[in-house]
């Protein structure tokens, strides 16, 4: 509200005097108006802004919001500072600062409640913020220079920190400017703890740390991000010899084991052969060893069992289904948004390149500049599935970068570093991009699409109303003008060695595949206020990964032959609180998919896939139905209408997200595996195996042992054997066709069926 000429002397004669005096720090007898002609103009840019943020003005709950509060709107956390500074001292006809009388300006008698303030007490009178704002205000309120100095970026002191609950560590943190002066920005810094159950952190910059573990506290300032680690170790006393004499296969277990004895934290012995044989199998292929091979790998007592299992199993067809699925839903394969035919065409382009063991670092690079024909090259239906710019840059960068962008495309990213200036650049590197059937909707017509880039064409920045120069993240932009396709900029910096995000994203992926939690989690979140679990193995993965050409199957090897693989997921005294530093193995329910096919593989029968369910709720018969024996991973389509998929999490592949898939057990689940028809007409089945089986009268001994090698991998302890074996024993043998049932769907909805552990 306006503030009469009576009220604004009254609050300047109680501020401005002492806060213009105060910022200038002069002798009590210095006139003010001395100490203001000799102190530094406060900048805009470099002092003003940070107070606000600080101060959460430009915050997305205060003016930062969409519409503002209380008519007064701020860009969010002053990523537009030209904008921000008009809307100050221009808008409302600048009756928001009051150069006659600083003191009166309502950026001062707001946020210091000399006015009523919604948002509460925000600066104190007497305080060193009040000051310098009120000194802004006093020199004419100059806006943003051309010639300023710019922040490049920040350091955060410790950047890490080892104590035990209780202690406190404070924060330091220091801004780095083009002109190679730096300066202490700790009291204008924002702080978060990544883990408050490990360490929180105050307004102050002083780190608590009220608990065991190892956690990461963010500094902000200025859309400047820098990371620190605080390290408190567990309470459990550990013999040195834990750790130098434990086994050790490769890097991954030297890396590993550093860490673990950092926390003080015992790893796990090896899990049992028969559980590393399941595991390795599920991890691999997506499906169960066959009793069969249980045996064969159990009777092997030579060097290199392990070793020999892993090059047949990364040899087999079934690996190619399993990784063709998996990438399939990073690059939304689905019907819902694409005709059958283009369905086909992505998919098989997908698993040929599984097939033939292309590098990742190829397969992107042909995703991201394809053309043509959608039929003939299926890599071009990624851009009828992502039609335009501001999608692919999203989709991409989600998908490669494992970086979640979205929120710059209307602000500075609130949570990491990226600004709405570099979502433009980057997305108009696709602003060319064109296709001749593109209706808006991809499953119009026969799904044909000729994709082409033009030699012209920009993406309008909203802001500017100007195009933003493309350039990809963090990277150097492209002239504007030139006509080549600006996607071979974008495949040579996006697979390029040097580039931060793209290894450590790939390498996440596979490493989350086969431990069940990457070493950044989500898997898909590589943002620096989401650090490593173990910084130096995810680097020296991404090394490793580089050295071999991106060829994963290297990679996936080097998992799966370490100690650390195969660990047992049995908690010991020491290790019990071990969440995510791979102590020991952490059990995980069985992706839909895989759970569908191992009760097809124990049953001998496979559900039919007949008709896609579309977004609108509505079904279409497919043109072709599978074939009766193809498994859930081998489907093409992740909008293949099934119930017991859809119920146990797969992923629908609708934005670019691991977020996506659940494999979180529900209510809905149990009462499927109890009473659903998946599992029980599975076992009904008069053409299923358990009628093969009956058929040749087996003595209960061999219906019960059978049954634990098939479902289980391993045979029954003396506990479990008996009950059953005594009560098919009690019914003649064309009576136990119930039993047998019961007994199979024990073992089917049994924990140690439905997760891999």
């Amino acid at each position: 509200m306006p503030v009469s000429r009576s009220a604004r002397s009254v609050v300047s004669c109680g501020f401005v005097i002492g806060a213009l005096a105060g910022f200038a720090l002069p002798a009590a007898a210095e006139p003010a108006a001395a100490a203001v002609a000799e102190a530094p103009t406060p900048s805009f840019l470099l002092d003003v802004v940070p107070i606000l943020s600080k101060a959460g003005c430009n915050g997305g709950g205060c003016h930062g919001a969409l519409a503002g509060k209380g008519g007064f709107r701020l860009s969010l956390f002053g990523y537009d500072p030209a904008s921000d500074h008009l809307t100050m001292t221009r808008e409302a006809r600048g009756r928001r600062v009051d150069l006659a009388e600083p003191g009166a300006s309502l950026i001062l008698t707001k946020p210091t409640t000399a006015l009523p303030h919604k948002g509460g007490r925000r600066l104190d009178v007497d305080g060193h913020d009040y000051r310098i704002l009120a000194a802004w205000i006093a020199a004419g309120c100059p806006g943003p220079a051309a010639n300023e100095k710019r922040l490049v970026g920040i350091d955060l002191a410790p950047a890490e920190s080892t104590a035990a609950p209780g202690a406190s560590v404070p924060l330091t943190v220091t801004a780095r400017y083009d002109d190679g002066s730096s300066r202490d920005v700790t009291r204008w810094a924002r702080f978060t703890s990544a883990d408050e159950t490990v360490a929180s952190v105050a307004a102050d910059g002083v780190v608590t740390v009220v608990g065991h573990g190892a956690g990461a506290v963010t500094a902000w300032f200025s859309s400047q991000i820098a990371v620190g680690r605080v390290i408190a170790p567990f309470p459990n006393e550990v013999p040195p010899e834990t750790f130098t004499k434990a086994p050790r296969a490769n890097v991954i277990d030297d890396l590993v084991l550093a860490q673990l004895e950092k926390l003080r934290l015992v790893p796990s012995p090896r899990a049992a052969d028969t559980t590393w044989v399941r595991r390795a199998y599920l991890d691999t292929i997506g499906r169960l060893p066959s009793p069969e091979e249980v045996k064969t790998f159990l009777a092997d007592t030579s060097p290199g069992r392990n070793a020999r299992t892993v090059d047949l199993l990364l040899a087999r067809p079934e690996f190619v289904d399993y990784w063709t699925y998996k990438w399939s839903d990073v690059l939304l394969v689905t019907g819902s948004k694409l005709r059958p035919a283009a369905v086909d065409a992505y998919y098989r382009w997908i698993r040929d390149r599984v097939a033939e063991n292309a590098p990742w670092d190829r397969l992107v690079r042909e995703v991201v500049t394809a053309r043509g024909s959608s039929l003939e090259n299926g890599a071009t239906n990624y851009f009828a599935v992502n039609q335009d710019p501001e999608t692919l840059a999203e989709n991409v960068s989600q998908a490669f970068l494992s970086l979640s962008i979205g929120c710059a495309k209307c602000h500075n990213h609130p949570l990491e570093k990226w600004t709405n200036d570099q979502y433009y650049a980057f997305a108009n590197l696709f602003a060319r991009v064109r296709a001749k059937g593109w209706g808006g909707d991809g499953r119009n017509g026969d799904g044909l699409r000729t994709l082409y880039v033009e030699a012209r064409g920009d993406l309008l920045q909203p802001r500017t109303g100007r195009p933003q120069p493309p350039a990809p993240l963090d990277g150097e932009p492209l002239p504007v003008d030139d006509p080549t396709d600006r996607r071979e900029a974008l495949a040579d910096w996006l697979t390029s060695p040097a580039n931060p995000y793209f290894t450590r994203a790939i390498v996440n992926r596979v490493w989350a595949n086969f431990l069940g939690i990457g070493l950044v989690d989500p898997v898909d979140d590589l943002r620096a206020t989401n650090p490593a679990s173990n910084e130096p193995l995810l680097a020296a993965l991404a090394a490793f990964t580089v050295e071999h050409g991106y060829d994963l199957k290297p990679l996936m090897r080097l998992i799966m032959l370490s100690e650390t693989y195969a660990r047992s997921a049995d908690p010991v005294p020491g290790n019990v609180a071990d969440r995510r530093w791979f102590a020991r193995a952490y059990p995980r329910r069985l992706m839909a998919e895989v759970l569908s096919d191992c009760i097809a593989d124990v049953t001998g029968v496979h559900d039919a896939y007949t008709e896609v369910a579309l977004n609108d709720g509505s079904t279409e018969k497919l043109p072709k139905a599978y074939d009766t024996d193809t498994r859930a991973v081998q489907l093409r389509d992740s909008a293949v209408k099934n119930a017991f998929l859809k119920t146990f999490g797969r992923n629908a592949r609708d934005i670019t997200c691991e977020c996506e898939r659940s494999n979180q057990p529900s209510l809905v689940q149990v009462l499927n595996l109890a009473n659903g028809s998946t599992l029980n007409d599975r076992l009904a089945a008069k053409a299923g195996r358990i009628t093969q089986l009956l058929a040749t009268e087996p003595e209960p001994p061999a219906l019960v042992t059978d049954a634990w090698w098939r479902c289980l991998g391993r045979p029954p302890t003396d506990a479990e054997r008996k009950p059953f074996e005594e009560m098919l024993a009690a019914v003649p043998a064309a009576e136990r066709r119930e039993i047998v049932e019961d007994m199979y769907w024990s073992l089917l909805t049994s924990r140690e069926f439905l997760f891999r552990h």
